[in-house]
């Protein structure tokens, strides 16, 4: 090898080095409910992968679903209910064969302390907080609670609307309403508010949270590498952490 082809194998390995790594975006579409969790799971693979950037859209499941059918950058879309996932499976707009379960949650009622114990004590409040039923399915379960345990009708007048479930638990923490249903993850961080009961569980579904790649993602291997660290037993143990169950 003579002098030049050296210069030139020097100055290429040179130029390798100092040729930034190009960073890798991950967009995530998430149920509110969930924003401690995948911020934290977030940190833990953004530390293993630094050249990964994850951005992160939190809120309720129907306007998030609505937000990808719009165009909206997702690899990653996790609801709080099954009916948004069937929605974007319906639209083509996920992957079928990675759709799955993420993590279960109960529903609850939370406020300050005294106000009520069970759901026929709901008759004796003035104002409620619920999220939005038509996009938040904390709402749509909080409805169907009403409606099976023969409420509905005599609730509909004290009831406050919220975007989301955090909303709607940043209203109980603030003595705006009487109480707020909110998941029980949601209500065990809260400062103000208590849970006040638990919904029985034969008056709703059960709050699945579904995750899934939509079909932006399939040529994104490091959304496909976060997806499958969502399914690991480290995610498992920080969902279990903050309240969580995956069974």
């Amino acid at each position: 090898m003579n002098y030049v082809t050296k210069l030139a194998v020097a100055l290429l390995g040179l130029l390798l080095l100092s040729t930034p790594v190009l960073a890798s975006d991950i967009n995530l579409s998430v149920a509110a409910s969930l924003k401690e969790v995948i911020n934290e799971l977030s940190d833990n693979f953004a530390h293993k992968h630094p050249n990964v950037k994850m951005l992160k859209n939190y809120g309720a499941s129907g306007a998030l679903a609505k937000q990808i059918e719009n165009g909206a950058p997702a690899d990653i879309f996790i609801s709080a209910n099954l009916e948004w996932m069937d929605y974007l499976k319906g639209k083509k707009l996920v992957k079928i064969t990675s759709i799955g379960n993420f993590a279960f949650n109960t529903l609850v009622f939370a406020g300050e302390p005294g106000k009520a114990s069970s759901m026929q004590d709901l008759l004796k409040l003035e104002r409620i907080a619920i999220g939005s039923p038509k996009s938040v399915p904390a709402g749509e379960y909080a409805m169907e609670a009403f409606t099976k345990a023969g409420l509905d009708k005599q609730l509909e007048n004290k009831l406050v609307m919220a975007k989301d479930v955090r909303a709607c638990l940043m209203y109980a923490e603030r003595g705006e309403v009487d109480g707020a249903f909110v998941y029980k993850t949601d209500a065990l961080q809260a400062k103000q508010a208590k849970i006040l009961f638990t919904v029985p569980q034969e008056l709703y579904p059960r709050v699945t949270y579904p995750m899934a790649l939509t079909i932006m993602a399939a040529k994104n291997r490091d959304a496909v590498a976060f997806y499958t660290y969502l399914h690991s037993k480290e995610a498992k143990a920080v969902l279990t952490k903050y309240g969580f169950t995956t069974r």
